[in-house]
């Protein structure tokens, strides 16, 4: 699938603009310290399987020229395209939903541009969101965004257009689900789960340090941009829908419009969020509110998409349960301890008992790096 949306213009390890091209001797170009990193820690090519050395790579003038050249098209639109001049759009959204639609879109006069989408945002939020992706762009696990999109002519500013990178293989739900129903009786590989989450862990570190609160953590919010079962440190996510975030840092940077938030995923939400919901304060809000979340997001992934407690149909009984201090019962697919343990850390009732993003990355940093058959305890 990933052939389908390759482009010229962009690493197929890293998913991203190339910024120094290289190519190896299997023929391909990759950023170079890319393919370096990956060339330690493998003898063969991440494409072909066949060996590749560090010697033997040799910069790619020709590809530097085109993103050179494609760099200076965006610097020149001052990162603001037109509709229909320089992008063009699919008439109908492949997704819907309250406030965003996305429309396949591809460049025009640029066939080698990267693959791209268009991403509109509705109602009052609009700005805000739209904001946030501008601001968090250049993290590596954050979608990228290339900039607005006018519509010329348009009758109504009610909406905002943003032109974003493509991710080839969907939300990560989608992966969940799929696997789940291709092979039932066939969890995904542990290492692989936690190369996952080690790179949303990584994503929200970042807005952590920004004073950023995504708010709404959750599988179907993680784009994969490359899934590999085989060699799980090929395996490439991005943290994307930031319709609920908050923040205070931002403001201070960026023109944002400061609205009431009263969505809550109910589902997902931290106990202290749901005990006080009726309270739009952001005191209430942490990131020890996004790392429950994140408990659960590794439940989702270990439960193969599954909703949290679909068993119960009412989010008022979900609501009492978690405050009183229940929580999801542990899946059949989590075989190790060491992993149960740190997702219940992440869901513990007082927060000052949950990890920091910080944590948490340096504890799925040793699950990746440790052999496959440890079993070793949770430390921070």
């Amino acid at each position: 699938m990933v052939d389908k949306f390759s482009s010229c213009l962009v690493c197929p390890i890293t998913f991203s603009l190339f910024r120094d091209p290289v190519v190896a001797e299997d023929g391909h170009t990759y950023e170079r310290q890319a393919i370096i990193d990956w060339i330690q820690n493998n003898s063969t090519s991440p494409l072909t399987r066949e060996p590749i050395t560090i010697a033997g790579l040799r910069s790619n003038h020709v590809v530097r020229n085109l993103v050179d050249e494609f760099r200076k098209s965006l610097s020149k639109h001052n990162y603001k395209f037109k509709l229909d001049v320089d992008i063009e759009r699919s008439r109908n959204p492949f997704f819907q939903t309250t406030g965003k639609a996305l429309f396949e879109a591809k460049w025009i006069g640029n066939p080698n541009g990267p693959c791209i989408i268009l991403l509109k945002l509705f109602g009052a939020r609009a700005e805000k969101e739209a904001s946030f992706y501008e601001y968090l762009t250049r993290h590596p696990h954050i979608v990228y965004t290339y900039g607005l999109v006018e519509q010329p002519n348009a009758t109504s500013n009610t909406f905002l257009m943003l032109l974003q990178e493509m991710a080839p293989e969907g939300s990560l739900i989608n992966i969940l689900e799929h696997h789940s129903e291709k092979y039932p009786n066939i969890p995904l590989p542990n290492l692989l789960l936690n190369h996952i989450f080690l790179q949303i862990s990584e994503a929200m570190k970042f807005l952590s340090s920004k004073g950023i609160i995504h708010g709404d953590l959750a599988c179907r919010n993680v784009l994969v941009f490359h899934f590999d079962v085989q060699e799980p440190n090929r395996t490439l996510v991005k943290l994307t829908d930031f319709g609920i975030s908050r923040g205070n840092t931002i403001y201070s940077k960026i023109d944002a419009v400061a609205t009431v938030i009263d969505t809550i995923p109910i589902r997902s939400a931290a106990p202290e969020v749901l005990q006080n919901s009726d309270n739009d304060s952001t005191d209430i809000y942490s990131e020890k509110t996004d790392m429950f979340a994140m408990g659960v997001l590794m439940w989702e992934a270990y439960s193969n998409g599954r909703i949290p407690w679909s068993e119960i149909g009412k989010e008022s009984i979900v609501r009492k349960k978690v405050i009183d201090g229940e929580r999801l019962s542990r899946p059949d697919n989590c075989k190790s301890d060491c992993q149960w343990s740190l997702i219940l850390k992440c869901m513990s009732q007082n927060p000052d008992d949950r990890l920091t993003f910080q944590e948490l990355t340096k504890q799925l940093t040793e699950f990746v790096t440790l052999p496959v058959n440890s079993n070793v305890s949770v430390s921070v």
